[in-house]
Formats: C-alpha cells, structure tokens, sequence
C-alpha cells in the first residue's frame, strides 16, 4: 500500500513510512496540519532518551507489544496495547520497550486545546458519496 490522498483525506500504512526500528513522521506524509503525531517502533530493550516539552502536551497510544514510560517523579508505569498515558510538556518522560518483541506506539502533541464538539451529521447516498 502507498499513501493515498483525496478531497480532504490521506490513508496510508505504518510500513508506507518506513520500515524497520525507528520513528515514523506521521504529520507532513499525511499533510496534518492541527497537531503533531508520530509512530515510533521499538526494539526490544531500547528505551528512548528523558525529555519534555516547551508547550507541547502529549498523548502516547501503544499499538503494539509493551511500554514502560517513566516520569520525572520516578514512577514508572506498564502500557500493554491498547495502553494510553497523557503527559504535561513540563513532565520529563522516557519509554522502553519491555516486551519480548518490537513495539509500536504513536505520539500526538499539541499545545493550542480542545476545540470542543462541532461535528456536523453527514450521510453517503447510494454511490457511496456524501450527502449533508
């Protein structure tokens, strides 16, 4: 699969952006423009470097295997898929991967807020296209 634009949307795969440890540039390939997101697929036992943020807040998401993300308290928590942590951007953070396997996860950051609830009911006609 490669990326796939249209009117107002991009698809793509993990593997379209790259392959095999390492981070995966989500925002320009996909043309995000509100918020930042990366994928980031681990080696066993690799665990990236303490940092924070200037203004960005966070939210990591754990596609695949099992993370370990440590604060600047000490505490240390176990994120298996499906596994979620928000973070401040003043919070020093660091992830390590502590399953048998890679591990993926994606990182969204943003630093504006929420905007709140505006979504607008939509519907596809018998094409498939929509219709509001």
């Amino acid at each position: 699969m490669s990326i796939s634009t249209g009117d107002g949307y991009a698809v793509a795969h993990l593997s379209d952006l790259g392959d095999g440890p390492g981070m995966r540039k989500v925002r320009s390939p996909l043309g995000v423009t509100a918020f930042g997101v990366n994928a980031i697929v681990l080696p066993t036992g690799y665990e990236t470097n303490p940092h924070a943020h200037e203004r960005q807040e966070e939210l990591y998401f754990v596609h695949r295997g099992v993370i370990e993300i440590r604060f600047g308290d000490g505490s240390r928590h176990r994120l298996q898929e499906g596994g979620m942590a928000r973070v401040d951007a003043a919070t020093v953070r660091s992830l390590k991967n502590v399953g048998d396997g890679e591990a993926t996860y994606v990182c969204v950051g943003g630093a504006e807020g929420y905007v709140g609830r505006d979504g607008i009911v939509a519907s596809f006609d018998a094409a498939g296209t929509s219709a509001m």
